[in-house]
């Protein structure tokens, strides 16, 4: 195998790919939680800003499972994972945001790490 067939990663992109594994894990739980037991939140389905807690389930176990198979891309060093794990971030923070009321401390953890994920996603050398 030659030198260019190599992927090319940094510590960055090795970061971003484990953070990206660690928020899309946060978001199945947080989806699986708000299916099976919607009980476990502060507030009623009737509290939360948009959508009711099925709804929430489904979206964050999509979202979550889509977020690991990007932070394999990343691992990988897939050209396409990098723009993908920025969209999905933004999207699971927007996300969070707007879940926010159910479980805040969560929320506030998981808002956290997005903003890592695309710090680290955006702040890479050339060269990789």
């Amino acid at each position: 195998m030659t030198a260019s067939r190599i992927p090319q990663t940094t510590g960055w992109l090795s970061f971003a790919g484990i953070v990206a594994f660690v928020v899309g894990i946060f978001n199945v739980i947080d989806g699986l939680v708000a299916l099976f037991r919607n009980d476990y939140f502060l507030v009623t389905s009737q509290d939360i800003l948009v959508f009711n807690f099925a709804a929430w389930g489904w979206i964050w176990l999509f979202l979550g499972l889509a977020q690991l198979a990007v932070g394999a891309g990343i691992l990988a060093g897939r050209p396409w994972a990098r723009p993908a794990g920025v969209a999905m971030a933004v999207l699971a923070a927007v996300g969070q945001l707007a879940f926010l009321r159910a479980f805040p401390v969560w929320s506030v953890l998981v808002i956290g790490m997005c903003v890592l994920l695309v710090y680290a996603l955006t702040a890479h050398p050339r060269e990789a």
